[in-house]
């Protein structure tokens, strides 16, 4: 027989797990509990283990994507696509993988191996073919996301105008008084800037006017 604190407790995880679901689903919604909800957490929790233990083995992949000029003939570079080859479940999306590592600690690590990894190989690239590297809200909020740059510049030997650091509409929207300065100092070492996902979100013409983007 459980006791009255355990029975609290095990309803205190119910309502948890269905308010986590309603929140998913917008503001202004509510949720039963199920057990599917246990089920969708339990895998979470794996898939969370299994990433960290991923990221430590160096187990991801960058894929690179061809950029074009313009006129749709010139090649100007690759943008760096990361991967998730995982054993069992095949190829995990990006876009599941990614919030994983945002919400546990672990994109600054993710972040810095992948801005390593992609300056290392643009360096072995012929002429002044560029590299695009697409960064998160977490790696503003980490605070050292200059010196990061910086020093995979160095170990690299990349030139800083070979490197293209993307950000998205609504990171700058939800982010601008952290990202903007952090812009400017990434700017000012010659590093190319480019907002990506323009028009999805708010889409004020002034963030462009704040700051000179490159593309």
């Amino acid at each position: 027989v459980r006791s009255p604190a355990e029975y609290k407790g095990e309803l205190l995880h119910m309502a948890d797990l269905a308010l986590y679901r309603a929140k998913e689903n917008g503001r202004g919604n509510f949720s039963f509990y199920d057990a599917e909800l246990d089920a969708q957490l339990r895998q979470r929790r794996e898939l969370v283990a299994e990433l960290r233990s991923a990221i430590a083995a160096q187990a991801l992949e960058l894929h690179y994507q061809p950029q074009l000029a313009a006129d749709g003939k010139r090649l100007t570079g690759y943008e760096a696509l990361l991967r998730w080859p995982h054993p069992r479940r095949g190829q995990v999306p990006p876009a599941e993988f990614i919030p994983l590592a945002e919400d546990n600690g672990m994109i600054e690590a993710l972040g810095t191996w992948v801005l390593n990894s992609a300056c290392r190989e643009a360096a072995r690239w012929p002429g002044e073919l560029r590299v695009a590297v697409n960064l998160s809200a977490a790696q503003f909020g980490s605070g050292n996301l200059v010196e990061v740059v910086k020093r995979a510049l160095a170990d690299s030997g990349l030139p800083a105008r070979r490197l293209e650091l993307e950000i998205t509409e609504s990171l700058l929207i939800a982010h601008t008084e952290p990202v903007v300065p952090v812009l400017r100092t990434l700017r000012q070492m010659g590093v190319r800037i480019a907002m990506d996902d323009f028009g999805t979100g708010y889409s004020s013409l002034s963030y462009l006017w704040r700051f000179p983007f490159d593309k």
